[in-house]
């Protein structure tokens, strides 16, 4: 069907660039924006354009901000002695969304791995260093994810707030809230049991 128009086939292709759309999602898409919904799909392409031209970084966390300095690091009744620091925007928002946190945070745009070139350079750990050494936080929270990419940056970070003489902690992980022992994977199981805490 693509072959029929160039503009179709460019559009399905701009569509595979988006997280676990293959081939056959994006040709649905296109072909309902412009069956079905044209107005959407306008709509769509100057959201796109828009946020692809004025959306950058935070100069203070790397959050995505359309100014210098995002809602978040601006507001000044969140706790700055206590800096949260996570993997990517969406892990900013999920701690947002399900947790009181009130402190301020620091977005790596991902984790160390050598294997894909990523390493403390593009991590932004120089500017991370730097907060540090402000003087004004107490306590850094490693969030990041528990992959193997994600330990080995946890262990980074905690070196990093080491050397500048802070407190560094990191979420918890093992058996999920309501889940049975005997569905939950092996290496979670065995996190949880090597984290294991006294009862009071």
């Amino acid at each position: 069907m693509s072959a029929s128009s160039p503009l179709l086939a460019e559009l399905i292709d701009a569509l595979r660039c988006l997280p676990g759309v293959g081939g056959k999602s994006a040709q649905r898409m296109a072909i309902q924006l412009l069956e079905r919904d044209r107005g959407g799909g306008r709509r769509l392409a100057s959201a796109l354009e828009q946020a692809m031209e004025r959306i950058g970084n935070c100069s203070r966390c790397r959050n995505f901000s359309e100014d210098e300095v995002c809602a978040v690091c601006a507001n000044a009744t969140r706790d700055p002695h206590i800096l949260c620091v996570v993997e990517s925007p969406s892990d900013l928002a999920a701690i947002e969304q399900a947790t009181g946190y009130r402190g301020q945070y620091f977005v790596l745009l991902g984790r160390l791995s050598p294997l894909d070139g990523t390493g403390p350079e593009e991590l932004g750990l120089h500017a991370l260093a730097a907060r540090l050494e402000e003087g004004e936080i107490s306590e850094m929270i490693i969030a990041t994810n528990p992959t193997v990419e994600g330990e080995a940056t946890a262990h980074y970070l905690g070196r990093l707030a080491s050397a500048a003489g802070i407190r560094a902690t990191r979420l918890a992980h093992g058996v999920p809230l309501g889940g049975e022992l005997e569905y939950v994977d092996r290496s979670t199981l065995a996190h949880a049991f090597g984290g294991r805490q006294a009862v009071e």
